[in-house]
């Protein structure tokens, strides 16, 4: 199956300082293991773009894109919330990372690819429309949805998100978008600390509480997730594939584990077959335990490819 794997080399040079979690290492730990596991001999390689102002503004304000690019040090780092550091080469690295999701879409739209993953940093599902926080300045994933919505007129974009912290900024972003399905698991009570919006016919939320483990999640995608979807008929389906909800993952009380996140990459799969010509853009978010993000990401890659 045609896959493509797309990042920058600016997404490595954005600097999070010393003893970060959201670091370089963990797109060096990914591209690692593609060539440990061979994956890398067939999967597609593209280049990011660079996102444009135009394909911003459909999901972040101008004051706010202002703000950041105020922000930005010279030298050094520099703080947008207490989680979120910024230092020289951060802009460039987001807008590679946005300009990646857009590169999908295109690729998916186009008949070129049948999926991409991209494998980019800064992170994007905590960005909302004015606000960056946890890591992300602009939302990537949103960034792409858009796109799909305004370039090929789409009508019915899904965005699964299986991130162990809510995505609050996609949610918050089209949650008057009936064009959009959001779907999530995360734990919870957890970061963000957001409001948690009751379900509507355009979201699905499911919260897991502090360790659950492959029932519960299992169960939250078999009875939610996909009667929605399925009900939905996505024509594209863009995922927010964090893996910090594995089990050897510090950064939660989820524990689940590799066959998880290949199950649930399959479910998906099936619902994209069904009703969006296998039509699939996964964004990377969060996963900060190096070995097992990497045999996750590499089998999440393997399946969208229908190599499991």
């Amino acid at each position: 199956m045609r896959t493509a794997y797309i990042g920058h080399a600016k997404c490595h040079e954005h600097d999070t300082g010393e003893g970060h979690p959201e670091n370089a290492r963990r797109l060096s730990a990914i591209e690692d293991k593609f060539i440990e596991t061979g994956l890398a001999d067939v999967l597609r390689y593209v280049d990011a773009p660079e996102v444009t102002e135009q394909q911003l503004l459909r999901v972040h304000t101008q004051d706010y894109l202002r703000t950041i690019e105020s922000m930005v040090p010279q030298t050094g780092y520099a703080r947008l919330d207490p989680d979120t550091v910024i230092s020289p080469a951060t802009l460039p690295a987001a807008r590679r990372a946005a300009g990646a999701v857009v590169a999908a879409i295109d690729l998916v739209m186009g008949h070129e690819m049948e999926s991409a993953f991209c494998g980019v940093r800064p992170p994007g599902h905590h960005a909302e429309s004015g606000r960056a926080m946890g890591f992300c300045l602009y939302n990537n994933i949103a960034v792409g949805a858009a796109h799909a919505l305004q370039q090929y007129g789409l009508k019915k974009v899904a965005i699964v998100d299986f991130d162990v912290h809510q995505g609050n900024g996609s949610e918050e972003i089209f949650k008057d978008e009936d064009r959009v399905l959001f779907c999530s698991t995360f734990q919870h009570p957890f970061f963000p600390y957001t409001e948690i919006l009751p379900n509507a016919a355009n979201r699905v939320n499911v919260p897991l509480v502090a360790c659950a483990r492959s029932e519960e999640f299992r169960s939250a995608v078999t009875d939610y997730w996909l009667p929605a979807l399925n009900n939905f008929q996505p024509q594209l389906v863009c995922i927010s594939a964090g893996f910090d909800a594995h089990r050897d993952d510090d950064m939660s009380n989820i524990y689940l584990t590799d066959a998880d996140f290949q199950w649930v990459t399959e479910q998906i799969v099936s619902v994209a077959e069904a009703s969006a010509s296998r039509r699939i853009v996964s964004v990377l978010e969060g996963g900060y335990e190096l070995n097992s993000l990497a045999r996750c990401v590499d089998a999440h890659i393997r399946v969208l490819m229908g190599l499991q």
